[in-house]
């Protein structure tokens, strides 16, 4: 089976989409994907540098199409047997699911981009961080100790806290054993409580979407679970702009599934190297240019 997989926010990277308008049909595919939004995907994706594209009202946007634009690239009409989503990957994941269209994902992460770059905005200083090693226990207890919060649960030894900007510098300057704190650069603490008005505005602009139930199997980032019902796959979704993200239970779900092998759409990456660790031996294209829908394609049809 394969696990078609969308990445999340701080996957973006300047340039990421130049290569991709080379192919005529992502080309137009993006094109369309903008005229759904106020955020001109390919601009961002082509000319716009690392701090622009660093803003969380655009780079939720530029990924989402990205992802859906190479998503359909590679499958050409095939329905792959799992689907899921990092984050706001969930957007991009649930319209390749058939939940939602792709024109009301891009309105959507429109909104919840927007949402959350004012919740960040209007929050006390805030941030988020990557820890890295150490013994999972002995990380979530001095983020308790902290006030932070487990804002991903990534799996592979990785846990991203977020909350209180002191909270983070406290963090980094006496991080649990064993372990490595990478601050990251992002506007605000995501999936955690500061980020509640987010959760009441894209609320209301869900309710003018009908979703139906996905095509495939859909993972929610909630708890890893096999959403089958539309209206609740989108609540979920919506829920989880102030939750935390547990892509741990995500990928466990997909080995308990029988998840054979993984494409991991634009901008592709990050999802894969966390799959090396806790989906050993899954073989695994990541795309990042039109050079790679060859061997994606060839695994698909191996793992159909």
């Amino acid at each position: 089976m394969i696990a078609v997989l969308f990445p999340g926010q701080g996957a973006q990277k300047p340039g990421m989409l130049e290569p991709w308008l080379a192919h005529a049909d992502v080309a137009a595919h993006l094109r369309e994907l903008s005229e759904a939004t106020d955020t001109d995907v390919v601009a961002h994706g082509t000319v716009s540098d690392a701090d622009t594209i660093r803003d969380t009202a655009v780079a939720q946007p530029l990924l989402v199409a990205a992802g859906l634009a190479t998503a359909r690239a590679v499958l050409d009409g095939a329905i792959p047997g799992l689907v899921a989503g990092h984050s706001v990957g969930e957007l991009g994941a649930a319209a390749l699911a058939g939940v939602v269209s792709e024109a009301e994902a891009m309105r959507l992460v429109t909104v919840r981009a927007q949402a959350m770059a004012a919740a960040a905005a209007a929050a006390e200083p805030t941030s988020m961080a990557a820890v890295l090693g150490g013994v999972e226990q002995d990380v979530l207890d001095r983020l308790e100790q902290l006030g932070l919060t487990p804002a991903n649960m990534n799996g592979g030894g990785q846990i991203v806290a977020a909350g209180s900007k002191a909270g983070i510098e406290a963090l980094a300057a006496e991080p649990p054993a064993r372990t490595r704190v990478i601050e990251l650069q992002v506007a605000g603490a995501f999936h955690t409580s500061y980020m509640e008005p987010a959760v009441a505005a894209l609320a209301e602009a869900a309710h003018s979407v009908a979703p139906v139930a996905p095509a495939t199997a859909l993972l929610s980032n909630a708890d890893g679970a096999e959403v089958a019902d539309g209206p609740d796959a989108l609540a979920r979704i919506v829920r989880q702009v102030a939750n935390p993200v547990r892509w741990d239970l995500c990928q466990a779900r997909m080995l308990d599934l029988g998840v054979t092998g993984i494409i991991e759409v634009a901008p592709g990456g990050v999802l894969t190297g966390l799959a090396k660790r806790s989906l050993k031996g899954v073989p695994a294209v990541a795309l990042t240019s039109p050079d790679d829908i060859p061997a994606a394609r060839e695994l698909l049809e191996q793992h159909a």
